[in-house]
C-alpha cells in the first residue's frame, strides 16, 4: 500500500529484457531504505526489491505488468518516481495508493496556469467511469486531484513541488502514463451490480 507521495526521482539504471519479462537497476538512495523482498512503487507499480547493492535495486517486471503499465517503455537514463511502501503509523498524505495499474493513459496537453501547470491526460473510458471531478488520481505514481474530466480526458493541476520531484515535470504530449484510479469506485461499482 503506498499513499501516491513521491519520495524519489530515481533513475533507470540498466535494462536486460527477456522473453519472460524485464528486470530493471534502479539508481537512488532510497535503495539504502530497501531490503530484499520490500514493495517500491516505480511510477506507480508495486515492484519487489531485489539485488540490492548501494545506492541501487533491481526489480522484475513481469509480462502482465509490461501489457499493463509504461514500464515497457523505460530505457537506461529514464526517470522514474519512486516510494516505498506506506508504514502503519505514518501520515497518509495522498490517498490509498495499490500500485496496480489499471492502464495506461497519454498526456495530450500541458499549459501553464500561474505558478502551476495543467495537464491534460487521454485515457480510456473504461478507466475514465471511475474518475470524478475533484476525486483522487493516481498517475506515474503520483497522488492528485482531478481538476476536470470529459468524456475522453482528465486534467490535473500540478503545483511547483510536484513538478520538480517528479517525472510529470517534463511530462509533455504523447508521454505515456500509469494510471491507477480510486478503489473505492471500483468496489461500490462491484458491490451495486
Amino acid at each position: 500500500m503506498f499513499t501516491g507521495l513521491v519520495a524519489d526521482l530515481g533513475t533507470v539504471a540498466e535494462v536486460h529484457s527477456t522473453n519472460d519479462g524485464v528486470r530493471l537497476a534502479i539508481e537512488s538512495p532510497l535503495a539504502r531504505e530497501l531490503s530484499e523482498g520490500d514493495s517500491v512503487a516505480v511510477n506507480g507499480v508495486c515492484l519487489t526489491a531485489v539485488g540490492l547493492c548501494g545506492d541501487r535495486f533491481g526489480a522484475d517486471v513481469m509480462n502482465e505488468t509490461l501489457r499493463r503499465s509504461s514500464l515497457a517503455e523505460v530505457r537506461s537514463g529514464t526517470k522514474v518516481n519512486l516510494e516505498l511502501a506506506l508504514v502503519a503509523n505514518a501520515r497518509l498524505g495522498g490517498h490509498f495508493v495499490q500500485g496496480h495499474v489499471d492502464g495506461v493513459g497519454a498526456v495530450s496537453a500541458v499549459r501553464d496556469d500561474g505558478f502551476a501547470r495543467l495537464v491534460t491526460v487521454q485515457a480510456d473510458q473504461q478507466l475514465l467511469r471511475y474518475v470524478v471531478q475533484k476525486g483522487s488520481i493516481t498517475v506515474d505514481g503520483v497522488s492528485l486531484t482531478v481538476a476536470r474530466i470529459d468524456e475522453a480526458s482528465f486534467d490535473v493541476s500540478l503545483i511547483p513541488e510536484t513538478l520538480e520531484r517528479t517525472n510529470l515535470g517534463t511530462a509533455a504530449p504523447g508521454t505515456p502514463v500509469n494510471l491507477e484510479v480510486d478503489i473505492l469506485a471500483k468496489y461500490v461499482e462491484k458491490l451495486l451490480s
